[in-house]
């Protein structure tokens, strides 16, 4: 019996970006749930857009002249977490850099050789990615935001 392949279509979130101070938008990749609902699951890393993360599912509608599907609301949230990095440190290994992080059970996107993101999957505990980049932080190697932490995560961080 054949796999069935997964469909994919574009997806575009626009927003207001503070850092660029105007509107902006990123295309993404959606699984396609049920087209005749509008509903597609996340299937890429957002490099920028706002409370987003990768398997998310989002509802998504024509909306402007390109025919293109914008995406209008997030229907159910994954519980994943977007991570965003910043290289800091010209002369740092990039390879140790990006090991050390999926080695706390996470995913990266690499935007360029100063900017990547990264997905931390619901299971996985943040408390630990957060000590491996806040001492990468420390030594200033990385400087790291979180656009999107889920609530699992934000509890990850209280716990003792």
């Amino acid at each position: 019996m054949k796999e069935q392949l997964e469909q994919l279509e574009q997806v575009v979130v626009k927003y207001y970006s503070e850092v660029l101070e105007k509107n902006t938008e990123e295309v993404l990749w959606g699984v396609v749930i049920d087209a005749s609902k509008g509903l597609y699951k996340i299937d890429n890393i957002p490099y920028y857009g706002p409370e987003l993360s990768c398997e998310d599912v989002v509802y998504a509608s024509i909306q402007d002249a390109d025919k293109r599907l914008v995406i209008q609301h997030i229907e159910s949230y994954s519980g994943n977490s977007t991570v965003q990095v910043i290289v800091q440190k010209e002369k740092y290994n990039r390879e140790d850099l990006y090991n050390e992080i999926l080695y706390a059970n996470t995913e990266i996107e690499l935007v360029d050789d100063y900017y990547f993101v990264i997905s931390i999957p619901l299971q996985t505990n943040y408390k630990n990615v957060y000590a491996i980049l806040s001492a990468l932080e420390e030594e200033e190697v990385i400087s790291f935001a979180e656009p999107m932490l889920s609530p699992k995560h934000q509890a990850d961080l209280r716990t003792k």
